[in-house]
């Protein structure tokens, strides 16, 4: 195991999470990953967990970042301006639950890595 290294069990998480992706729930695995490696009390658990959800987010942060830059560029399917606009708002209003999502569940997972390492003698 990595200890106490929570940058480096955050990313192995993260990793994880993102070779994972097809599986639903996936930042749960990731940070139930990263939770188990890094041990230690509840409270870093979940800041790795967390912060495991969160690097497993940068693709989609990556992507959401060129859809916001193109998008208003573009005419959204023959709508007019306004159209556009709405298109984009709603991008970021899913892109910031999607977000959420990833940190919320690596958190989650985090928790249950910890609670594994704990019970188990593994």
């Amino acid at each position: 195991m990595a200890g106490g290294n929570t940058l480096l069990n955050a990313l192995i998480g993260a990793v994880v999470a993102v070779v994972l992706a097809f599986v639903p729930f996936s930042p749960v695995l990731g940070g139930a990953t990263a939770g188990y490696l890094q041990g230690g009390d509840q409270s870093d658990a979940l800041r790795v967990g967390a912060l495991s959800g969160l690097l497993a987010s940068i693709p989609l942060v990556l992507l959401m970042l060129v859809v916001v830059t193109v998008l208003p560029f573009l005419p959204a399917f023959g709508l007019p301006g306004s159209m556009t606009a709405l298109v984009a708002v709603f991008a970021l209003i899913a892109f910031a639950l999607i977000l959420l999502y990833s940190i919320g569940l690596g958190a989650l997972g985090g928790i249950l890595g910890r609670y594994i390492t704990r019970e188990t003698d593994f």
